[in-house]
């Protein structure tokens, strides 16, 4: 029989579990249900090596007793194996401990205006299609002179819906799309060979750059790093491009995540309403962006989103929280849950940006004598309790204002307390990736090389 036929409605196969986990006993229950189809194509020198497609549909159960609560998570909605999910979720939930701090939202916290955020392209390329794409991107990296060989292309596409119920009324779906390219070359011989890449995600086709700049742009960052040379240690302004300044942005916002929070397990924990970074700096938070890869008309709980300025002229404004962490730190929930259908909900960023300055590029780079300026970061060495931060980097040393020669095998070294306070944005932001920044220098920092 065609699954089309057997496929129950999404919120009515929904509705029927958070119905007999009710009468299960259950005090409160909320039910999520993920749907998704990807395909995905690599090619390398020019011929097709991988053709892939999965499907998926997972649904999520969550119940609570009294301050207990248990997830139970099936890929089979039968209805045998929805009383198997309900009855199990119930045993689970009466034999963990109490979570003074869990809960469904209340009804007057709950989203009733859903925007459409434009989130869902109903296109699907065909494998010709996407063939064609990773060709023509790897055959525009490996034009580009000084290209000797590549790691291949791949193209991607996929498509989702998130279904979300729960004993307290909500009701709300929403469905999702993406489209990406990407590509990776090497350039040079034997050992000083060099790889660089780049790549695109959009949530609509008709925004994804043409295969052909995506390959250009990664075989000329690689001719680039070609000959690199060592550098001395020195203390110097850095430069940050936007392809690693978004990682400044991203240590942030998980400083400030309400589960870092309510742990005091963050070096920004005492510093709510102070100046974190320097005058004129703002980031914000955007999950009602259209077409943002990160969008969401509501949160995993069901409460409203809405645009949130994280940092307004240096000074830190607000926790990113969802209900749980709330409670815990005495506060609202800013409506940052997410959830997979394994695990109860979490808070999480969604579109974020830090604002572009009033400095050209140029500029700031142009009032360096020496310094340097980073593309590639290496390792995780971020301290997230005392902000320390230590990162292998790639680059381009900078002399009297012009990026010189490139550079590699160094690392760069100071505090993100410090380094948040010395931060200029330039003028170039971009809207590329889930989190992005401009072009960013920061004054002091150590780089330690020969």
């Amino acid at each position: 029989m065609p699954d089309s036929v057997t496929k129950p409605d999404p919120q009515d196969l929904l509705q029927d579990v958070i119905a007999k986990s009710m009468s299960a006993g259950a005090d409160a229950c909320d039910a999520i249900l993920v749907e998704g189809t990807s395909s995905s194509l690599s090619c390398r020198l020019g011929e097709a090596e991988d053709l892939e497609r999965s499907e998926g549909r997972d649904l999520g159960l969550r119940v609570l007793i009294g301050k207990r609560q248990a997830v139970v998570s099936s890929s089979d909605a039968s209805p045998q194996a929805l009383d198997e999910l309900v009855e199990r979720a119930i045993a689970m939930a009466k034999a963990v401990p109490e979570d003074a701090y869990c809960g469904l939202a209340d009804p007057d916290q709950l989203a009733t205006d859903i925007p459409d955020l434009d989130e869902f392209d109903p296109s699907e390329p065909s494998a010709d299609d996407m063939i064609d794409m990773a060709r023509a991107c790897e055959d525009a990296a490996r034009a580009v002179s000084g290209i000797s060989n590549s790691e291949g292309a791949e193209v991607n596409f996929g498509k989702s819906s998130v279904h979300l119920a729960a004993s307290n009324g909500f009701n709300g779906s929403r469905q999702g799309s993406r489209f990406s390219v990407s590509v990776s070359v090497v350039a040079g011989e034997g050992t000083k060979m060099e790889r660089d890449y780049d790549y695109a995600t959009t949530v609509w086709l008709s925004d994804l750059p043409s295969p052909e700049s995506i390959g250009t742009s990664a075989g000329e960052k690689t001719v680039k790093r070609l000959n690199p040379r060592k550098v001395g240690s020195a203390s110097v302004p850095v430069v940050f491009d936007p392809r690693v300044a978004s990682s400044l942005v991203g240590h942030f916002s998980g400083a400030i995540n309400g589960s870092s929070v309510s742990r005091g397990s963050t070096f920004l924990r005492d510093r709510m309403g102070q100046k974190v970074f320097s005058d004129g700096v703002y980031i914000i938070d955007d999950p009602l962006k259209k077409r943002g890869l990160r969008s969401k008309p509501f949160d995993a709980e069901g409460v409203g989103t809405a645009r949130r300025e994280l940092i307004s002229d240096g000074r830190l404004t607000t926790w990113i929280l969802d209900l749980a962490t709330a409670r815990q730190l005495g506060l609202e929930t800013t409506g940052h849950a997410s959830r997979g259908t394994g695990g109860p909900p979490s808070p999480s960023a969604t579109n974020l940006n830090m604002a572009a300055g009033s400095v050209s590029r140029d500029d700031l780079i142009g009032a360096i004598d020496n310094g340097f300026y980073v593309t590639e970061l290496i390792g995780m060495g971020v301290n997230s309790v005392t902000g320390d931060y230590s990162r292998g980097a790639g680059g381009f040393w900078i002399e009297n204002g012009e990026l010189a020669y490139p550079v590699s095998e160094v690392t760069i070294a100071s505090n993100l307390k410090d380094m948040y306070l010395n931060l200029i944005p330039a003028d170039d932001l971009v809207f590329r990736y889930a989190t992005n920044a401009p072009t960013v220098r920061v004054d002091g920092m150590t780089v330690a090389g020969t």
